[in-house]
């Protein structure tokens, strides 16, 4: 399935260039929140958020936001625990939004496709919504969520469904399993943007 939205279209047209990432949220920043939950009926942050807060329960703690972007999914988990929300992205204006939201305890400019500068067994829970997807970020980041997160800690990430089977994602849960950073808890087919009819995975990890 191929979207008509030029949003969406320039979006997945990315080739992993960082400069030109930046640049399309550089200018996507300030409507972003309206063309995506509103125009597209993009769910993935609200029921990502969801999963992590049952899993993380009323507990105190601190929880990482992998590509937190304008700040939807900080702003649903906020809504559902009392846990301390740091968040990390590469575009500075997607992070200036995620600002304002004033949900986040840390915001910080980061590539996922390099090691984060985070210490080991830093979060109690991650989540990570719309990086993986076609033309942002490969499945080998997902290790270095689970780096950071702590022994038995969630991870909840969602994968675009354009790229779960393209880009070798099942493949490569198993094997962060089989080499013992991660133990999948739950695949989920989920929605994502109901209004353009794209689905993703809902993976649920849990860090080893």
């Amino acid at each position: 399935m191929e979207t008509d939205n030029p949003l969406l279209q320039r979006a997945y047209a990315l080739d992993g260039d960082r400069e030109r990432i930046r640049d399309l949220y550089a200018d996507w920043a300030g409507s972003y929140d309206a063309d995506t939950v509103g125009g597209m009926g993009y769910v993935a942050p609200a029921l990502a958020a969801e999963a992590l807060a049952r899993e993380i329960g009323e507990r105190a703690g601190a929880v990482l936001d992998a590509g937190c972007g304008t700040g939807l999914v900080g702003l649903e988990l906020s809504r559902r625990t009392k846990a301390d929300i740091d968040g990390v992205d590469l575009s500075p204006g997607m992070l200036e939004q995620a600002s304002e939201k004033g949900v986040y305890r840390q915001l910080a400019e980061a590539d996922l496709t390099r090691p984060l500068d985070l210490p080991d067994n830093a979060y109690d829970g991650v989540v990570s919504v719309g990086v993986f997807t076609s033309g942002h970020v490969g499945p080998k980041a997902i290790d270095e969520l689970a780096r950071v997160a702590r022994p038995g800690a969630p991870l909840v990430v969602t994968v675009h469904e354009k790229v779960w089977e393209s880009d070798g994602y099942p493949a490569h849960l198993k094997t962060m399993e089989k080499r013992g950073v991660a133990r999948i808890r739950a695949i989920r087919d989920s929605a994502y943007h109901e209004k353009e009819g794209y689905r993703c995975k809902l993976c649920l990890l849990e860090a080893a």
